[in-house]
């Protein structure tokens, strides 16, 4: 009865674990370890071109922002100053060892505040944040429409979510990377499975052509 119940049960848990290739280097604390390592780098906000997202995101002061799966704060400062002083960053991770590298490395921002979600739920306060950001982690969710039911909630009325991911291309993450590998869905089908959940594609911008996109929703109420 055992084996008939594991077997009747393998099909849902293998299509759960969608990321699988994405998140083998987390499961383990030198794993992340070795991931701190590069998302703690001097220059990745740079990297990123943080500057390009937050421009695309037209924050205005006091509004609230989260930043899903922060890892080491990369863009905590941009998005800090974006918002400024009457606004909020909620800086989101799965990881304590992660948040606790980007609260050290941003202790001095005086308005974010920093929140443990889980794979299936970012624990975001419900209406609390006028966009919610994923740079480079929306590939990273397993539990993609657990997660988005939750980044849902979370939003305020006019409030939208922003995916900013690698294409899923031959060389989209060269030269230290293989996309086609690491990347769960190419742009289309991103969108495909966003809208599904919930939510209306409003605009796509090629941030780094032929490797990176922004893709911009908002909630169907």
């Amino acid at each position: 009865m055992r084996a008939i119940l594991l077997l009747a049960l393998a099909p849902a848990l293998l299509f759960s674990q969608v990321a699988d290739k994405a998140n083998e280097r987390y499961r383990t604390s030198e794993g992340r370890e070795g991931m701190l390592t590069t998302l703690s780098a001097p220059d990745r906000a740079t990297r990123l071109k943080g500057e390009a997202i937050v421009k695309a995101l037209t924050l205005k002061p006091g509004s609230t922002v989260a930043d899903l799966g922060t890892g080491a704060g990369a863009m905590l400062p941009l998005l800090s100053a974006a918002v400024g002083a009457q606004g909020k960053v909620l800086a989101e991770d799965i990881f304590p060892d992660f948040l606790a590298q980007a609260k050290s490395r941003n202790a001095t921002l005086s308005n974010v505040t920093y929140l443990l979600g889980t794979e299936k739920d970012p624990k975001l306060p419900a209406g609390s944040a006028d966009v919610a950001l994923a740079v480079d982690s929306y590939h990273h969710y397993d539990y993609p429409a657990d997660m988005l039911a939750g980044i849902r909630r979370s939003l305020k009325p006019g409030g939208r979510f922003v995916i900013v991911d690698y294409y899923r291309r031959e060389g989209a993450m060269a030269p230290n990377g293989n996309a086609l590998e690491h990347i769960r869905l190419d742009l289309d089908d991103v969108i495909k499975e966003v809208t599904a959940n919930g939510f209306k594609h409003v605009e796509t911008i090629d941030h780094v052509t032929g490797k990176q996109y922004i893709a911009i929703f908002t909630p169907v109420r």
